[in-house]
């Protein structure tokens, strides 16, 4: 359909005719005051704050939220339509539609954690009357108990049905509804229960008022005392867009930052509450195992007792998932230097070294909104990647086709459950035909970590090409696919490159039990198993902490930005590696982050196609039959899945929660 001229406010702009009027608005730069409307949700048209005038219309404004530019009449000699956003009845009616949503507004915005960036409060004042007509008590609501994560005062509820509509359409539950009419109307969960998502805390966001509001934050900062940071996160590999936010030293919250091709503008429970995770259980001091305890050291004591241990012996490198890029380049630099051999697949995934179309696939997460045909293989996104998952359940509500091929689990939305094991897939594999519409197939670690993970990684690209689709392999370590990038790998994987080892350096690698023997360093930020090993513990900064670069799951270079400093002693991760190679009489040719991204992007030249996505071409892999055994899961615990996750007290309360209710027996019906 043919782009339409209209007028709004004397602009002329040409539209989609099947745009809204409010998104005409927007497009033309005139601003519309609205409750609840979001771009990304089901309209409502139910606050009515949106109302704009049609010019040769009704004589009563319009809501442009639910009125499209197609519906519009032309003037009487076929002019283009004209739209009035500032004319004196608009600006009576949205009065009078503030008045009344003010009526039962409990107004105690001084005492209110919504206060400095409330909907409601600018709203007022820019569109308001400065007086009220209303002297009748007010309505009181109680208040909901949704769980630990987000705190109700619903006194304060306009009604946008914003949460409603999010919890239903994006996060895929049905526990949260509107019941009664008129002054009886209330927003409220179902049985009183509290929510079951780990997206949930995105309605915080969502709310224009007071009414949801963060727990854990509650009543400890003002916006305005709040130093910002936009970074990217690492509790998953989807590489979220985050905003920290920080009090001095203090992170106080974490907010999701819109970025379409990522997470559009949603992030998960973990990412956006890990932060108590933080301030507990912190590294703060270099520490040195004498007579099986540890005790405090100075940097250059515990660098040199370093470098004394690491000279003439076999050294082995592990690179943790939560490192940046510049960190696992340079720990390969030091310990290849030495002679010996870096690992970053510490779960024993199996992905093919050099080839980068096999461990960042050939597919971008935006393919996903296009899709018709969506294939998961050995994947639980619901747990993996829970704002992934958002995206394929987006996809399904507007008509593409889900396969699963492992676990039958609940991923909110449904899908056609080919098997469970890798008999399915290589059945699948080579009798799959071209799709008529767009397909593509993700591949979970689930898949890979097993000793036939190659053979499993062939056979899910066989199926994407039969296809005729692209594969996006879904991880969960957010350093891995840059670490992979640098090639800190070894053939054969962790056990060939920890065989003989005499002492292992361990940068931030808590999820793999080193066996007796070598002696190990650990370089990280928490007090986790990885310290609890350690003959040497070198103190390392949080991703909050430090300036660094991290790929995404589907290859997306990004860069993260320091929010806040490492506490006491602890040191930016590459500038301890730094140290250290001057200890070793190595010294690494670089004194400052620029010079080591420098040497980064001359090595791995696409590292510098910041928030970009190469194009990858797919993987030469050997097809060959896998073990015929089922796919498991890659994440057992989603709460606990790191360090930080481990050192926060409300992850572990969420955790128990997701225990208890999995193991609540259901009454039989």
């Amino acid at each position: 359909m043919a782009d339409r001229k209209i007028i709004i406010d004397d602009i002329e702009v040409e539209v989609d005719p099947n745009l809204t009027l409010i998104q005409a608005c927007e497009l033309a730069g005139v601003e519309i005051p609205r409750f609840c409307y979001h771009e990304r949700l089901s309209i409502a048209g139910n606050c009515r704050m949106c109302l704009v005038e049609v010019v040769g219309g009704p004589p009563k404004p319009a809501a442009s939220c639910a009125m499209q530019v197609k519906d519009l009449r032309p003037g009487p000699n076929g002019e283009p339509s004209v739209i009035k956003t500032n004319s004196p009845m608009v600006k009576k009616a949205r009065e009078g539609v503030m008045e009344f949503l003010l009526i039962n507004h409990p107004l105690d915005c001084p005492i209110c954690d919504q206060g400095g960036e409330c909907d409601l409060q600018d709203q007022a004042m820019a569109y308001g009357v400065d007086f009220s007509r209303y002297r009748e008590p007010k309505r009181a609501s109680e208040d909901l108990n949704l769980g630990p994560l987000v705190e109700t005062h619903m006194t304060r509820c306009i009604s946008c049905t914003r949460c409603v509509r999010f919890t239903s359409e994006v996060a895929g539950i049905t526990q949260m509804g509107q019941t009664g009419r008129g002054e009886d109307s209330e927003i409220t969960s179902y049985l009183n229960l509290t929510l079951d998502s780990n997206l949930q805390g995105n309605i915080i966001d969502l709310c224009p008022v007071g009414a949801l509001v963060s727990k854990p934050y509650a009543f400890t900062a003002r916006p305005w005392e709040l130093t910002k940071t936009e970074t990217i996160d690492v509790m998953d590999a989807l590489g979220s867009n985050i905003r920290v936010d920080c009090k001095g030293r203090e992170v106080m919250r974490i907010l999701p930052r819109n970025n379409d091709g990522v997470n559009e503008e949603w992030i998960s429970d973990k990412t956006r509450f890990v932060w108590d995770g933080l301030r507990r259980q912190r590294l703060d001091t270099p520490y040195i195992r004498e007579a099986g305890k540890l005790r405090k050291a100075s940097w250059p004591e515990a660098l040199a007792a370093v470098a004394a241990a690491m000279t003439g012996r076999k050294v082995a490198g592990l690179v943790g998932d939560l490192a940046p890029v510049e960190a696992a380049f340079a720990l390969k630099q030091l310990v290849e230097g030495l002679g010996g051999k870096v690992e970053c697949r510490t779960d024993g995934a199996r992905l093919p070294a050099g080839q980068r179309g096999g461990y960042a696939g050939t597919a971008r997460i935006e393919d996903i909104d296009g899709a018709g045909q969506i294939w998961i293989v050995g994947s639980n996104p619901r747990v993996e990647a829970p704002v992934l998952n958002a995206r394929i359940r987006k996809a399904w509500t507007q008509g593409a086709e889900v396969h699963v091929i492992g676990a039958a689990v609940d991923l909110t939305y449904e899908y056609t459950h080919e098997g469970t094991g890798r008999d399915t897939l290589v059945r699948l594999a080579g009798s799959a035909g071209a799709a008529e519409k767009p397909a593509l197939v993700i591949v979970g670690q689930g898949a890979l970590t097993e000793a036939d993970g190659e053979a499993v990684l062939a056979q899910a690209q066989a199926l994407a090409t039969a296809l005729g689709g692209g594969l996006l392999v879904l991880h969960t370590a957010a350093s891995r696919v840059g670490a992979m990038d640098v090639g800190a790998v070894t053939e054969g994987g962790m056990a060939a490159a920890l065989e003989g080892a005499e002492v292992v350096y361990n940068l931030g690698a808590d999820e793999v039990e080193i066996a007796p023997g070598p002696f190990v360093i650990y370089q990280g930020s928490h007090g986790d198993r990885g310290a609890h090993r350690a003959d040497i513990i070198l103190p390392g900064a949080a991703y909050t902490e430090e300036n660094g670069l991290f790929v995404n799951t589907e290859g997306r270079p990004q860069l993260a930005l320091r929010a806040g400093f490492p506490p006491g002693e602890a040191k930016e991760n590459w500038a301890i590696l730094r140290a250290l190679s001057a200890e070793l009489g190595a010294a690494q040719p670089w004194d400052s982050l620029a010079q080591l991204r420098r040497a980064l992007v001359e090595a791995v030249p696409h590292l510098a196609m910041i928030d970009r996505v190469p194009e990858n071409a797919p993987a030469v892999l050997e097809l060959r039959a896998p073990a015929s055994a089922d796919f498991r899961g890659a994440v057992k615990d989603f709460y606990l899945t790191n360090p930080i996750a481990r050192a926060s007290a409300l992850m572990a309360e969420l955790s128990a929660m997701a225990r208890a209710r999995a193991e609540t027996a259901m009454a039989a019906e």
